[in-house]
């Protein structure tokens, strides 16, 4: 008894270890190869203004199998989420010529760009789920467009890996009906490459022509890309400015503060008339107003005014539950904290509600406020009361 019993514990240390060394090779991929850059060793990319603060994606407490056995079995304290929200999805037009811009928010990081005789999507996410094999966060928000009602649909821009981004199955079907330019930063091409589909990946700072007087230049910010355990960083991620007569389209894909250059940089490359900017997913302790990966409302709206955008929509809010804020903190600390600052031009749209977006003047940015005071403006029971 005692020999097969140790058999039994041997076998199973052999089929443990290589199961260690085994199985994070076999989830690996490699996305991308190229020359090291200063945010690329040859195998990863970086952050180059420090990568530290996006490697913890759990709340403090705990491990990470604690976290997630937390998250997926309700256990974590998280304020409930409505199971669903009403949507009334609209049928936008086919074409918005001109300098006219119409925009329509779809949901989470997906919007409807509409200007120049172009249809321009952003990280089309059309699935029921953020999470591979049908897992993961389930849409308590339908799409603000059903996909069969989408025009043609010329440009799509794909900020990263992430599945609530980059959603093979919305990048298959496009790719079979219309056909669109896709572009990308380095390394996600190959995973889009997977749907049959042919993607323009860049580098930051590159930039590729669509027609006479529109380009797309892939711009950095700050942030991470995996798709599985082990191929963390292999792919990069990015934000976009997409260069139009009349004024620019900022798209943040999704990203924390890092150093808070980035927005400087893109708003160099001319002036922006709108910016869709992230304020959700921020939240992983309560009363925390940012995490390493992602902007909360409270450093959303300095990105919005170091753009210098005329105009901005949130994004990545109210659509997939991927953190610990109420459903809708993320537009009420928005709306409070644009009341500190006085600024203006920056606030919630509904889902599936086509907006008209203004030529661009030039926005009066005013004095900025230090964020230690502008926290201290929101310490208000109202505030501390959002979840």
């Amino acid at each position: 008894m005692l020999k097969i019993v140790g058999g039994v514990v041997l076998l199973t240390v052999v089929v443990v270890a290589l199961a260690v060394t085994i199985v994070p090779r076999f989830l690996d991929r490699i996305y991308y190869r190229g020359p090291a850059t200063a945010h690329f060793d040859g195998e990863r990319f970086a952050n180059p203004d420090n990568d530290a603060d996006t490697q913890q994606i759990q709340p403090a407490g705990g491990g990470r199998a604690s976290f997630f056995w937390r998250y997926f079995t309700g256990s974590d304290g998280r304020p409930a989420w409505p199971k669903s929200v009403a949507v009334r999805p609209i049928a936008p037009p086919a074409r918005v010529e001109g300098e006219r811009m119409v925009v329509t928010w779809v949901g989470h990081a997906s919007v409807l760009i509409q200007t120049q005789g172009l249809n321009i999507l952003t990280d089309p996410v059309w699935a029921q789920t953020a999470g591979p094999l049908g897992a993961g966060p389930r849409r308590v928000a339908e799409p603000g467009i059903a996909f069969d009602a989408l025009p043609k649909i010329d440009l799509v821009l794909v900020s990263h890996d992430h599945y609530d981004h980059l959603d093979k199955a919305t990048l298959g079907r496009l790719w079979q009906r219309d056909r669109p330019r896709i572009v990308t930063s380095l390394g996600n091409d190959s995973v889009i490459g997977q749907t049959g589909a042919t993607a323009t990946a860049l580098d930051w700072g590159q930039r590729v022509a669509i027609k006479p007087g529109v380009s797309v230049s892939v711009t950095r910010n700050h942030h991470w890309g995996s798709r599985w355990f082990s191929d963390r960083n292999r792919a990069l991620w990015s934000s976009f400015v997409v260069t139009l007569p009349g004024g620019n389209v900022f798209f943040a894909g999704d990203t924390g503060m890092g150093d808070g250059k980035w927005p400087v940089e893109a708003a160099a490359l001319g002036p922006i008339r709108l910016a869709l900017i992230p304020i959700g997913a921020f939240r992983f302790v309560d009363g925390q107003m940012e995490s390493g990966s992602h902007i909360g409302p409270v450093d959303a709206i300095e990105v919005y005014r170091r753009l210098g955008a005329a105009q901005a929509i949130p994004i990545h809010w109210g659509t997939f539950r991927l953190s610990f804020e109420g459903y809708d903190t993320p537009p009420k600390l928005l709306a409070a904290a644009m009341r500190c600052t006085g600024q203006s031009g920056f606030a919630p749209v509904a889902i599936g509600r086509p907006v008209a977006v203004a030529g661009y003047v030039k926005p009066v940015t005013g004095t900025p406020m230090p964020r230690a005071a502008l926290l201290k403006c929101l310490d208000t029971a109202a505030v501390r009361a959002l979840r």
